[in-house]
């Protein structure tokens, strides 16, 4: 297996308008590069907050698990690159055809298209998500998202050909909040993950900028074992 490296940390901005999440932004300042557009956000703002967050020279991962007949998926993919985001999901229970339609769409550009496997407010059985994760790596993806749990058994199944992008990060200590896998950093790190999606356990508090070079350096820490 390939030597561990530190998962990227992406900072998730699931707040309700642009003034409240480009706030976070600003209070994290040139010390996160990476954020998180979740449905939430994305349908209260479309594409000015992707923009706005390119403008100050973030790279964003659109978390709109799209889900629906391959053309349809295809051509929101095709929408997707034109505001030029890093990451975007979409559903990998769509199926084989939705999965290859989607990377066809893809093809070339520098969008890394991940399955989203089971979700983490969710109990699974690990055979559920590699079933799963099969699917994205035949359809062509760049990766999957899963838990931290199941983070180290699609590396061992697919190395470096599936990436693995772990929601659901708790610091010991933090609650899990709606949450039911979750992992700490350090084992994520220790999984493999190749990104990480950090959410209340950073915006929650008093120092966000402090929180997430906390977690940063526990990531770096686990990518060292």
């Amino acid at each position: 297996m390939a030597e561990l490296t530190t998962p990227i940390p992406i900072v998730a901005l699931d707040r309700p308008d642009a003034a409240a999440a480009l706030a976070i932004v600003d209070s994290l300042g040139d010390a996160c590069r990476f954020y998180k557009v979740g449905l939430e956000l994305f349908v209260a703002e479309g594409p000015p907050i992707v923009e706005a967050l390119r403008a100050r020279g973030a790279d964003v991962f659109l978390d709109l698990k799209l889900h629906d007949i391959p053309n349809t998926v295809a051509g929101a993919v095709r929408s997707a690159l034109r505001l030029d985001v890093r990451l975007l999901t979409l559903h990998t229970s769509g199926g084989a055809s939705m999965l290859s339609a989607a990377a066809e769409a893809a093809e070339g550009s520098d969008c890394g298209l991940l399955g989203v496997t089971v979700l983490t407010s969710v109990d699974a059985a690990p055979d559920e998500v590699l079933r799963l994760a099969a699917l994205a790596a035949d359809g062509g993806l760049h990766g999957v998202v899963c838990s931290g749990r199941e983070a180290a058994a699609v590396r061992q199944w697919w190395g470096g050909r599936l990436a693995t992008l772990v929601p659901g990060i708790r610091p010991p200590g933090i609650s899990r909040d709606d949450q039911a896998r979750v992992v700490t950093p350090r084992e994520a790190a220790e999984a493999g993950a190749t990104y990480v999606v950090i959410g209340r356990a950073v915006t929650a508090e008093q120092d966000p900028r402090a929180a997430y070079e906390a977690i940063s350096a526990e990531l770096r820490d686990g990518a060292q074992v």
